[in-house]
């Protein structure tokens, strides 16, 4: 198969990118897609600042070779402490788009607003900076969903409906919006709304960080453009295989179905 003559790099510790490649996917078909994952370093989120930083260095550089036109850092912890050193070392060259909670459209909607994201994430400073930033008169609550990240990255559905029942019982009731602060929540997100109710909005990022990265390329929308799909998937740096088991997942599933007849899946 002929490559594409534009690629975007998706960098990130597990499967939190799948839902972010399949966004700008859904708008641009016509841009290769490297996604570059770090199974033996992940989760990321007990690593200190420093570690983080070395590793998504790390993720990204390993995707230089397949030149990509930008990269998105779809991570919130990686996004925090990595994404200066990233545009320092590459940008203007590649430019490098960041993932941010949504608090602030979630804000703008009225409270109370609930903000799911893993335990270093909701004791962190960088989210109680978004929350003093944009959500400083609105009812905010940080729940911690203990495993949730963990539980989806295995693909056991019985323990994300676990995670997802321990974070619903942290949730206060009356929360009229939730915030999905960790880039794995989206995959599941059916399954959220199944827990909390239709009562609640979601906000999530992939759109928005999808958008912003065809501005950043200086692209429209073109969602009828001809497909390309996942062109390389790199694991802690080593080329591997689309494995058959993102198929768990509706953003993966389209990735995989997107790539049927150009890669040989794993089991």
């Amino acid at each position: 198969m002929p490559r594409s003559t534009r690629r975007v790099a998706f960098v990130d510790s597990g499967l939190g990118l799948l839902g972010y490649a399949d966004a700008l996917h859904a708008l641009r078909p016509d841009l290769g897609l490297v996604l570059s994952l770090d199974p033996d370093n992940m989760p990321y989120g007990p690593r200190t600042p420093a570690e983080v930083q070395r590793l998504i260095l790390a993720s990204a550089r390993a995707t230089l070779p397949h030149e990509p036109a930008a990269i998105v850092v779809a991570c919130n912890t990686a996004s925090v402490h990595g994404l200066g050193a990233l545009r320092a070392e590459l940008e203007p060259a590649v430019p490098v788009i960041g993932t941010v909670p949504a608090i602030r459209p979630a804000a703008a909607g009225g409270g109370p607003v609930a903000v799911w994201a893993t335990a270093a994430t909701t004791s962190s400073d960088y989210l109680r900076g978004l929350v003093d930033a944009f959500a400083a008169d609105v009812e905010t609550y940080a729940v911690a969903a203990l495993g949730l990240a963990e539980a989806i990255e295995s693909g056991d559905p019985d323990a994300v409906d676990a995670g997802i029942a321990y974070a619903a019982s942290q949730t206060p009731a009356g929360v009229r919006s939730l915030v999905l602060g960790c880039t794995h929540y989206g995959l599941v997100v059916d399954r959220i709304v199944a827990a909390l109710g239709d009562g609640v909005t979601i906000h999530d990022s992939p759109v928005a960080v999808a958008r912003q990265t065809l501005r950043r390329l200086g692209l429209e929308p073109a969602p009828d453009a001809p497909e390309a799909g996942v062109e390389a998937v790199l694991l802690s740096g080593r080329p591997g295989a689309l494995p058959a088991s993102w198929g768990v997942y509706p953003a993966g599933e389209r990735l995989l179905r997107g790539a049927a007849g150009r890669h040989t899946l794993s089991s």
